[in-house]
């Protein structure tokens, strides 16, 4: 009797001891080792009370990781030039390292070292780094020995200032491989990957001297991997796929097999989002059938990207091409506006199977706003608007601008008949988002009926007046616009965003009064 209950009292243990076996190596292979976030500090810049609460949000969700794309807004200690004036100082960034380091968090700091480095290049301090005297986007990657001595002084800071295994060395979107004679001649004599890879070798091995892991966007080195196995194994390439099919840029098993590590990367903010049209239902696909990728194909990490901005500058030059003013081309609604979004991404991070966007959406809207069924089927119906945007002065899909106008005209009514119970704040967004868009389809109906052959000086006084309301409209969404957003943004960036924003209707508005 002894001997049975012992037998049974060990099938009962070895049957634990497998489940729990089971169980490790499920969430092993399932898990992501990094669940992050990444924040673009190159406009619309967080004040740190802002950044903390944010990171707060991210430790409930679960996540550990923070991606921070300092930019200009980094104290640089040696280079000085590169900040701007919503540089944080050096206290608050290591306050701000430190508070997520309590929260569970560790900040990866990502500074560019090929392309998207316009915010130096503008400077005269490096302008001998330049691939090219007015595309000043990207460093030539033939001037290794100047670039080693700029970036070992660089990481060396944020080393020293990031206590995260990892820094992210950038590498995207560097276009102009290949532009300068210099350049032209290698290309021709080894190839763009071996142009590539030569540059960011030398920036990996930097980081790697520095005691730590170097991340890089994945797309440069998946168009071109000749050259990839000369870059160390340590280096971990993000695979970021906004809605495109996977190996868009290349074949990621390939480089896989070759034995690097990959992370993911979904967006909330991308193109052709701008202030006036989110493209909502790609988001959410982008999370619904991205995220479950990765997970089977054995990423590392996941990283949520979300971009103010497009990275793409315009400028105002003096004699030289010396730079005197720089300007960033497309802007998108502050990420104060899209706690649905993260939340989600909260979500889908969890689970292995797809999440059901449509579900969460009205799980959100019962849950967080309080909403009736019809109400969060109104915003379910919100969320789900294809975008569509004016391109020279026509629109992508619709018969014209007024059609335009009466089709998004009614769901922005309901939108803004909704009155929620709870966090009211949150979906006031909503309600601006709504309003904005509005307003940009107004100007642009005058805006067409001005650059319409049959438009005469005497139709002047008309659209006058018609644009007369719409800057008295703006005035309205601009006072919204800076309630909604104080003490996310900076008060004087929310005021910039709010010029950039009317200053199209202003300069039609000056030129139509000149020939009143």
């Amino acid at each position: 009797m002894k001997l049975k209950n012992i037998i049974n009292t060990l099938i009962i243990y070895c049957l634990i001891t497998v489940s729990f076996i089971i169980k490790a190596q499920t969430t092993s292979s399932e898990g992501f080792k990094v669940k992050g976030f990444h924040l673009d500090l190159r406009i619309q810049v967080m004040t740190p009370e802002a950044l903390k609460k944010f990171a707060d949000e991210l430790a409930e969700m679960g996540m550990n990781t923070l991606v921070m794309e300092w930019e200009g807004t980094y104290p640089f200690e040696k280079h000085p030039a590169i900040s701007n004036k919503y540089s944080y100082s050096r206290e608050e960034v290591k306050e701000f390292v430190s508070y997520c380091d309590n929260l569970g968090i560790k900040v990866i700091p990502l500074q560019q070292s090929l392309g998207h480095v316009e915010y130096i290049l503008r400077n005269t301090r490096y302008s001998h780094l330049k691939e090219d005297r007015k595309d000043i986007s990207q460093i030539c990657p033939m001037k290794i020995t100047e670039s080693k001595a700029l970036f070992t002084d660089l990481f060396s800071d944020l080393a020293a200032m990031h206590n995260s295994e990892y820094i992210h060395i950038g590498g995207d979107e560097t276009y102009l491989l290949g532009h300068c004679e210099l350049c032209q001649k290698k290309v021709a004599e080894e190839g763009k990957s071996k142009l590539f890879v030569d540059h960011m070798k030398m920036i990996a091995e930097i980081v790697i001297s520095l005691g730590k892991k170097p991340v890089m966007w994945a797309d440069i080195i998946l168009k071109h991997p000749e050259a990839a196995d000369e870059l160390p194994k340590e280096t971990i390439f993000v695979d970021w796929n906004y809605g495109w099919k996977i190996n868009h840029f290349g074949d990621i098993p390939d480089l896989q097999a070759k034995g690097f590590t990959f992370w993911g990367a979904p967006s909330i903010r991308s193109h052709p989002d701008n202030w006036y049209v989110t493209d909502w239902p790609k988001h959410f696909e982008n999370q619904r059938e991205f995220i479950p990728y990765p997970r089977k194909a054995g990423y590392k990490g996941l990283i949520m990207t979300s971009w103010s901005t497009s990275g793409l500058y315009g400028f105002t030059w003096d004699v030289g091409y010396d730079v005197m003013g720089m300007v960033q081309i497309r802007n998108t609604y502050p990420m104060s506006g899209f706690n649905i979004l993260i939340a989600c991404y909260g979500e889908a991070i969890k689970t292995k199977e797809p999440i059901d966007t449509d579900k969460f959406i009205l799980d959100y809207a019962a849950n967080q706003f309080g909403l009736n069924q019809k109400d969060t089927e109104t915003l379910l119906a919100f969320l789900s608007v294809p975008p569509e945007l004016i391109v020279n002065g026509k629109p992508q899909k619709s018969e014209s601008v007024e059609q335009m106008q009466q089709d998004f005209g009614k769901i922005r009514d309901q939108i803004n008949d909704i009155q929620p119970k709870k966090h009211q704040s949150e979906f006031a967004h909503f309600k601006l988002m709504a309003d904005l868009r509005m307003h940009y389809l107004d100007f642009k109906g005058v805006e067409a009926k001005y650059n319409a052959d049959s438009f005469t000086i005497a139709q002047t006084s008309e659209l006058v007046s018609e644009l007369e309301k719409i800057l008295k409209d703006a005035k309205a969404l601009n006072r919204r616009f800076t309630a909604l957003n104080k003490g996310f943004l900076y008060d004087t960036e929310i005021e910039h965003q709010n010029q950039l924003r009317v200053m199209p209707i202003q300069l039609l508005y000056d030129r139509l009064m000149k020939v009143k």
